[in-house]
């Protein structure tokens, strides 16, 4: 019995010293173990290196975008391109149009009389610088009201010819008022007689018609053509 406890006791004893020898193996695959962790690292590593490859792919891809944000200018100016051969071509206008009517020609003189109440005046006009001679006076020595001056302006004024003809003028009788529209209806027919073009614009204007409103005749016992003397019952 002692000898077979004896050998089991040193057959424990192997087992005990295989299992440390066990042990002692395994040791090193905890070391491998242990080692996992690095290599997991350098897998992390790498998997970092790959996310940065991506970066720089999708920073090639950018302009990929902005090529093809660029697409559609590119459909808009080919949506625009001119028109096919098979389309008749539009002619361009070669008229030109001016907003200036043509200018009326100053080459001949004219003459004529105007009345107007009791003044007249005798009229004269050649082609000039627009020199005026009334009586032997300028027109803003003998008209100093600028109304007269308009008026006996308006002839050239409608005509577009101001400044381009010398008038010389003999006024006799009448007021100031009077013989400014004499002065206007003689220019006026002075105009019509140095060409006859001048004639329809003249007319319209009424600047060709006399004027034939005179001043009325006093009457016997009234105090003027209508005015009559106070009423006395006594």
């Amino acid at each position: 019995m002692a000898e077979t406890t004896s050998e089991l006791t040193d057959g424990t004893a192997e087992g005990s010293s295989d299992t440390a020898e066990g042990g002692g193996d395994a040791a090193p695959a905890s070391s491998d173990t242990a080692g996992a962790p690095a290599g997991t690292a350098e897998g992390s590593s790498d998997t970092a290196e790959v996310s940065s490859v991506a970066a720089e792919g999708s920073g090639d891809a950018a302009p990929a975008s902005s090529d093809t944000a660029a697409a559609p200018a590119d459909a808009v100016a080919t949506s625009e391109s001119p028109e096919s051969p098979d389309s008749p071509a539009t002619p361009e206008s070669t008229e030109t149009f001016t907003s200036e009517s043509p200018r009326r020609t100053v080459s001949t003189s004219g003459g004529g009389t105007g009345r107007r109440k009791e003044a007249v005046a005798r009229v004269r006009i050649t082609p000039g610088t627009g020199q005026w001679q009334i009586n032997g006076r300028s027109l803003e020595e003998y008209f100093p009201n600028k109304v007269h001056q308009q008026m006996v302006n308006e002839p050239f004024h409608i005509l577009e010819i101001d400044n381009r003809y010398d008038v010389v003028a003999r006024i006799s009788g009448g007021g100031v008022s009077g013989q400014a529209g004499a002065l206007r209806l003689g220019i006026s027919r002075a105009l019509n007689q140095a060409d006859e073009e001048n004639r329809p614009d003249l007319k319209k204007a009424g600047f060709l018609t006399r004027d034939a409103r005179v001043t009325e005749r006093k009457k016997y016992g009234l105090k003027k053509a209508r005015k009559a003397p106070q009423y006395s019952k006594r």
